[in-house]
Order: C-alpha cells, then sequence, then structure tokens
C-alpha cells in the first residue's frame, strides 16, 4: 500500500460538527524523498523507498552517501519502502497531499518503553490474596507459577514480570480528520504508538 514515513507531533482534540470532542494525534507527514526505485526484473519485486529526516553528513557511511547521491538529495535518517505508487522517479517528492480528509489510514511505530514491570503493570493482575493475615509483601505478587512433580518445570509463555513496551505497534482505520499541506501535517482521530517526536510510517 502506498504510504508516507512521518514524526509524531503529539495529541490535541478538536470538535466534530456534533459539539463532541474528538482525541486525534498530529503527524509531521513527509516530505520525503523517493531514494530508490525497485524493479521486478532487477529485485524480483516493486516498490519505492523514501527518505524522511536529516541526519548528519559525517554519521553517515561512504555506501549510503553514494545511495543517496543518486537521488540528489542529502542523506536521511529513516528508509522505509512502499508499494503500491505509480510514476514516481528517483528524486521525486513525496508530502502530506497524498492524503485525503476522511479517508482511512494505518499508523505503524514503536511504543513507549516500560522497563521491566511487574505482573500488575505488564499484564493486570489482582495481587494474591487480602491485606491481612500477615500478607505484606504479596500484594502485587504474581503467586504460584507451576506445578508439582509433574510437570517439574514452568511452562513457557507464563505470564510473568519483564520488560515492557518498546514492540513495534500498528494502528488500523484510524480516520484522517484534516490534512495541513502547506505545513505537512496531517491530523488522525485517536492515538498512535510512540512518544512525541519519533518516527511512525502512515499507509493508506
Amino acid at each position: 500500500m502506498p504510504g508516507i514515513i512521518g514524526r509524531k507531533v503529539g495529541m490535541t482534540s478538536i470538535y466534530s460538527a456534533e459539539g463532541k470532542a474528538m482525541p486525534c494525534t498530529v503527524i509531521e507527514a513527509g516530505p520525503c524523498v523517493v531514494t530508490q526505485i525497485k524493479t521486478q526484473d532487477r529485485d524480483g519485486y516493486e516498490a519505492v523507498q523514501l527518505g524522511f529526516g536529516d541526519r548528519k553528513d559525517k554519521n553517515t557511511p561512504s555506501a549510503l552517501k553514494g545511495h543517496f547521491k543518486k537521488a540528489n538529495t542529502e542523506p536521511k535518517s529513516k528508509l522505509v519502502e512502499f508499494q503500491g505508487f505509480d510514476g514516481l522517479n528517483l528524486g521525486d517528492t513525496v508530502d502530506a497531499t497524498i492524503f485525503e480528509e476522511g479517508e482511512f489510514v494505518t499508523v505503524a511505530g514503536n511504543s513507549k518503553g516500560k522497563g521491566f514491570q511487574g505482573v500488575v503493570k505488564r499484564h493486570g493482575f489482582g495481587g494474591v490474596g487480602q491485606a491481612t493475615h500477615g500478607q505484606h509483601n504479596r500484594l502485587r505478587a504474581p503467586g504460584s507459577i507451576g506445578a508439582a512433580s509433574y510437570p517439574a518445570r514452568v511452562f513457557k509463555g507464563m505470564r510473568m514480570a519483564g520488560q515492557m513496551g518498546n514492540e513495534r505497534v500498528k494502528m488500523e482505520n484510524l480516520q484522517v480528520l484534516k490534512v495541513l499541506a502547506d505545513k505537512n501535517l496531517i491530523v488522525v482521530k485517536g492515538s498512535i504508538p510512540g512518544h512525541k517526536g519519533s518516527t511512525v510510517t502512515i499507509e493508506k
């Protein structure tokens, strides 16, 4: 599906025609530069590689410098391939004008990292027992995790404490409420993964 690389600006709210406040997210959609065009004959599939965000020249490997030089553009920090584009050439620019108000898009990105969390926060556990009879340190504990002599082990996939967040999350069917083409901004209904300033991909 055709799409674009963007940056999460933050959340706000706008009012609908019925006067209801709708939570929405502002995304800086592009501008992106076409840095490579994949073809069926040469690569085995058809796709368009887009570049987004500036990258310092001193932090760019020589191989990537030549890659961007072919597209006659400055080094980019994020490269993503999209399918479904037609009529694009190397070095062309893709911006927020590819979206229309009212259509639905899919936004993907990395969720906020929560660090090492316990079972109450990570899986919604309710704790063990009550706050009486000496249970002073068991309120947020996971409880029993295994059986007896058989199977004498803990099954894989047991819900336990551990790393939470920082995962690839995809939000589907988010409606585009506004397109501010002059500022390369789009406003989508609802929330998207990631912190402010994080990079996301928006697909039609």
